[in-house]
């Protein structure tokens, strides 16, 4: 890459001065951007953040759904040197108003469905001047105005290759999310590492990913993957359900589908979908976000005759460092090394261990974050020298695939998701029938792990399938209801240290 490089340029204005201004971007619902409008709407956005005090290094948090103003928000920030910030659009009033307050953003994008959990923080946020609302903007600005009125020429930002281009928030298992920090160059490096070698993208493709914008993996496959070879992407603002991703699907006929493990497993369980969905179009799934069970991989070629290929990655690596390989996958396995990264496992002490023991998975390449944002302690516990000391539990089989074994933390994903347990606890112990509670991970029977809680009552005799059903649905209605869990057990006590600290890890054998 020269010395001077920005990452909007790369994606965006290349595809034009290659001549493809004119060929299908983004399938945004009933509306269809060409190259050529992308990058209109890039510049327009860009100049529309100018004009209102947006400036080089300046935070951007966008709360926005799959659909133009993700879009021009995401590219049109990096493109004047800004930073966007986009966060997951699931959560709640308290999680969007630490996102704003530990940013610093002066302004936020927002689609307007999503400002009913939005306003309540934007209007509390310490920094925030200006709200630009894609749909009705009700007290704020209009995306589609402050755009409409912007001039569609724009001069990229004299960024290089190793300035701040973007964050992503990243759960940790205690404490608040942190906002790890992108340069200009990590996306160029996952394009050409994963997306070109691994799944052979390539400009007939067009891509649909249930996984949002807003995660790391859906960013890849959805935003920049297609960007970088000039291929086409499908956009589902809406919640991806089953039948509407076999809709999707068979109406829009993409070549590549990418998904958590929890979706393929509601797909399989939709009746007939094989009869009912024309899946022909697909020449690759992918999973990611947790381990794909082996069992459910074959039941997909089974029924589909496409595979799925599994892969790792994480929001610091920005996209997968591990990954099985088209018609070569090891169902269950996390696959090999990505090309352009390295992968480790080792004991506590930091040395190798040989392979089909358990260690620490450690990576590196090109595209880990720089640092989480302003928590230089937890930056240093993540980061030793090149290396990204992911938190996960793996081993190595002989053949040299890695096999995922659990986190070292007592974090779980749930749908591909980061679920913190001391949240779902203290939301628990909240319910005035709680005394204390303990969450841990269990297995459900898909083989897909979920949320299980254990509940001390301050009344014991008030322990009921009715009780555990208003605890279900009080977590849900206090966190994003992902978070919730899917079991609730009433319990004596919990298994505790001298020191008074739960013992999840006793939970989690029984």
């Amino acid at each position: 890459m020269p010395a001077r490089f920005n990452a909007a340029t790369h994606f965006v204005d290349r595809s034009v001065a290659e001549g493809r201004g004119a060929s299908p971007a983004f399938l945004c619902e009933d509306q269809t951007l060409t190259y050529g409008d992308l990058q209109a709407l890039v510049n327009r956005t860009g100049n529309a953040l100018r004009s209102l005090g947006v400036r080089g290094g300046d935070r951007v948090l966008m709360i926005c759904l799959d659909a133009p103003e993700f879009l021009g928000a995401f590219w049109g920030a990096i493109k004047i040197g800004a930073v966007p910030v986009p966060v997951n659009t699931l959560l709640r009033a308290a999680d969007y108003l630490h996102f704003l307050n530990d940013s610093g953003a002066r302004v936020a994008v927002v689609s307007a469905p999503l400002l009913a959990e939005a306003a309540p923080a934007l209007g509390q946020a310490a920094h925030v001047e200006h709200v630009l609302v894609a749909g009705p903007p009700g007290s704020f600005l209009s995306w589609e105005d402050h755009v409409a009125r912007a001039s569609e020429s724009l001069e990229a930002a004299a960024t290089s290759r190793d300035d701040p281009a973007f964050w992503l928030y990243s759960s940790g298992s205690t404490g608040a999310p942190k906002g790890a920090v992108h340069l200009q160059h990590d996306m160029v490096v996952c394009a050409e590492t994963y997306a070109k070698q691994v799944l052979g993208i390539r400009p007939t493709d067009r891509v649909f990913s249930a996984a949002k914008l807003f995660f790391a993996y859906g960013l890849g496959n959805a935003g920049y993957f297609p960007l970088s070879v000039g291929a086409q992407s499908v956009l589902l603002p809406a919640r991806p359900t089953p039948e509407a991703v076999f809709e999707v699907i068979a109406r829009r006929r993409p070549t590549l589908f990418f998904a958590v493990p929890t979706l393929y497993t509601g797909m399989l369980a939709v009746a007939d979908a094989e009869r009912r969905f024309d899946l022909t179009s697909l020449r690759l799934c992918v999973s990611a976000g947790e381990a794909l069970p082996s069992e459910m991989y074959a039941r997909w070629l089974a029924r589909f005759g496409v595979e799925i290929i599994d892969g790792m990655g994480t929001t610091e690596l920005l996209h997968m460092c591990l990954s099985n390989r088209p018609g070569a996958a090891r169902p269950g396995s996390s696959g090999l090394p990505v090309p352009g990264y390295e992968a480790v496992i080792v004991d506590d002490a930091g040395v190798a261990v040989p392979r089909g023991e358990i260690g620490s998975l450690h990576v590196k390449g090109d595209s880990i974050m720089a640092s989480y944002w302003n928590q230089p302690e937890k930056t240093a516990q993540a980061l030793h020298g090149d290396w990204l000391l992911t938190g996960d539990k793996y081993y190595q089989d002989e053949d040299g695939y890695y096999w995922y074994c659990g986190r070292s933390d007592d974090m779980l994903k749930v749908g591909g998701i980061w679920v913190s347990p001391v949240e779902v606890e203290a939301t628990l112990i909240a319910h005035p029938a709680v005394l204390e509670s303990a969450v841990v991970g269990q297995e459900a029977e898909d083989g897909l792990v979920k949320a299980k809680a254990y509940v001390v009552l301050k009344d014991p005799a008030r322990a009921s399938a009715e009780l555990a059903a208003e605890l279900q649905s009080f977590v849900k209605a206090k966190i994003a209801p992902y978070k919730a869990p899917r079991w609730v057990e009433f319990v004596d006590g919990l298994p505790k240290t001298a020191t008074g600290k739960i013992q999840r890890f006793r939970l989690r054998g029984q």
